[in-house]
């Protein structure tokens, strides 16, 4: 193996050739992972997912409340009735 003998390059070297050996890993990472369309498409699928589930909820938080007035009135109407 080729011996420096300055310790002032010895580190940058290191550096420089661990980087190089993993430069191509890198780049292939990037190649296998989806990206652009792909990835944009299923974001938007996402959100519109998100944004159905939030309207189903305010929808039953409705009729939840709708239930709730319902039995408040008829709850009222009973008492307001006179006893026979």
């Amino acid at each position: 193996m080729l011996y420096i003998k300055s310790n002032k390059i010895t580190l940058p070297l290191c550096l420089c050739v661990i980087l190089a050996l993993l430069s191509p890993v890198l780049t292939q990472a990037e190649a296998t992972y989806e990206s652009g369309d792909i990835a944009a498409t299923r974001a938007a699928d996402q959100r519109a997912a998100l944004a159905k589930k939030a309207e189903e909820r305010k929808k039953r938080a409705a009729e939840r409340q709708k239930a709730a007035e319902a039995q408040k009135d008829a709850e009222g109407q009973k008492e307001n009735a006179p006893a026979k």
